[in-house]
């Protein structure tokens, strides 16, 4: 990636953090800022949209949801300070892609190595439940991200639904249909992988387990290496 393009990249960045695009979202993760919750109370939350981050010429990128309430919406890093988090950084690290084992917080010292994490949504939605207009308002800037990162991407691991489905509309793709494990070329030296997104919801219930988790993310290793 070349110095024009990075500096593309970091000025998407600063215009997610500004958007008010979504009422309901700004509002919301405002209000999580002020009223937080007991074990954090004496946190500052980030409470604004959440940007993408990682290696800028990452050959992995990682397609989430949304940001959490209580994670990176407090923390102002994607996947930092929850569960899923723990999840991400675990498996980033077990593959190579993350230097260490663990996000708990923005410039904790985690560099991820050939991986960059963007979301469908930057801001956190109540009930993680957005809307589909403020899908489609987020949607300019996954698209946006795409354009500058597909030079170098080989593998879009899409976490969830939502992130699939979002992936498919950026970029006018039809009759692709999401199932954990799925995968699609996307081209000679491209591919859309996707996996049930590591939520709580999903891992309590062992709807995924560690094991089909870590799969994925060895999946997208074997692919990226065989490119």
């Amino acid at each position: 990636m070349n110095s024009s393009e990075e500096s593309s990249l970091h000025r998407i960045n600063e215009t997610v953090i500004q958007c008010k695009l979504c009422p309901r979202l700004s509002n919301y993760i405002q209000e999580i800022g002020k009223s937080k919750v007991k074990r954090f109370i004496n946190e500052d939350y980030w409470a604004k949209p959440l940007p993408g981050f990682g290696d800028v010429e990452a050959k992995l990128l990682i397609i989430g949801l949304a940001p959490a309430a209580h994670g990176g919406n407090r923390t102002g890093r994607m996947f930092t300070g929850d569960s899923s988090g723990d999840w991400v950084a675990k498996a980033l690290f077990q593959t190579g892609f993350a230097n260490i084992s663990t996000s708990q917080f923005r410039n904790d010292g985690l560099i991820l190595k050939d991986a960059y994490i963007v979301a469908a949504v930057r801001c956190a939605p109540p009930n993680n439940r957005p809307s589909p207009f403020e899908i489609s308002n987020c949607s300019q800037y996954l698209l946006a991200e795409l354009n500058i990162l597909d030079c170098k991407t080989k593998v879009i691991l899409a976490l969830g639904k939502i992130a699939f489905n979002a992936y498919c509309k950026a970029n006018n793709l039809k009759g692709l249909t999401f199932g954990h494990g799925a995968h699609y070329c996307m081209g000679k030296d491209k591919t859309l992988l996707a996996s049930y997104h590591p939520s709580r919801q999903n891992t309590n219930t062992h709807k995924l387990t560690w094991q089909m988790w870590i799969n994925i993310f060895k999946t997208a290793r074997s692919l990226i290496s065989d490119r």
